[in-house]
């Protein structure tokens, strides 16, 4: 696959209903966008293991063990303590080879096996480490794929929430800490790690690919628009990040002072 068609493929996804999102194949093409023409194979036979894997735990165990279990034990999947910084954390492919990642990459193979084997499970976007949602016979239940699929108790969820600086009577509902996200949040949130980390690097390919990726992903939102604007910017694109601008406008549906002010500053220096 090339980059080129691992942009067509996230596009296809943008445009997807959330309950239609093709999440596998859109975690898999931004891995592609950023590092194309690599075998993705072994990627697609580890995500269909885990769920063959969870199919046969669901007959005897409940919704969340067989998830943590069928992940964590008998795949191997674990946050990486040691690592953490690392470019394939945050990449399926490197991911299911080292089985080992940041949380929302962990949480693609957790979905993506929990719908196919019909188990009830959605992303949770909290602070710090992406959780997923499981929901079972007695309620939901908080799974923390960065460490081994642990359950994460009411009372940790808001320790927690105070810990990442939410406010005492946010951190005491659950209703909102456990809100579920649609399951392209996960790779927004895992482009949003790439852009941050490469802006503070330098790397603004990088970091452009990574802005494009959530745009792609999220059609309605326009600040992806402009963190491409200004990723090109800083690579002399100026023409390019005028085209990202003007993107960022169309998409917003309303002037926008500030995008108006980057325009001019960038038409002067192209004069």
């Amino acid at each position: 696959m090339t980059r080129e068609e691992a942009e067509a493929i996230l596009e296809q996804a943008g445009q997807a209903d959330d309950d239609d999102f093709p999440l596998l194949e859109a975690a898999i093409a931004c891995a592609i966008h950023d590092i194309p023409l690599r075998d993705t194979t072994p990627v697609r036979q580890f995500a269909a293991a885990a769920a063959e894997r969870l199919a046969e735990r669901i007959r005897t165990e409940s919704p969340d063990d067989a998830l943590a279990e069928t992940m964590a034990a008998d795949l191997r999947l674990d946050g990486d303590l040691l690592t953490h910084g690392a470019a394939a954390n945050t990449d399926v492919i490197a991911v299911a080879e080292r089985r080992r990642g940041l949380s929302s990459a962990l949480a693609v193979f957790y979905l993506d096996a929990a719908r196919r084997a019909g188990v009830s499970a959605r992303g949770v976007d909290f602070p710090n480490h992406f959780l997923l949602r499981v929901e079972t016979p007695v309620g939901p239940v908080a799974l923390d794929p960065f460490s081994q699929g642990r359950p994460v108790m009411p009372s940790e969820l808001t320790r927690r929430a105070l810990l990442a600086g939410l406010t005492p009577h946010v951190a005491d509902r659950l209703d909102v800490l456990m809100a579920p996200v649609a399951d392209r949040h996960a790779l927004i949130r895992l482009q949003n790690v790439l852009f941050s980390r490469a802006i503070k690097s330098g790397d603004y390919p990088c970091a452009e690919r990574s802005a494009l990726r959530r745009a792609l992903l999220d059609p309605l939102d326009h600040r992806p628009w402009l963190d491409v604007a200004a990723a090109r910017e800083k690579q002399g694109a100026l023409t390019g990040a005028l085209q990202a601008l003007a993107r960022a406008r169309a998409v917003a549906g309303q002037d926008d002072p500030g995008s108006h002010v980057s325009t001019d500053r960038l038409r002067m220096q192209l004069n």
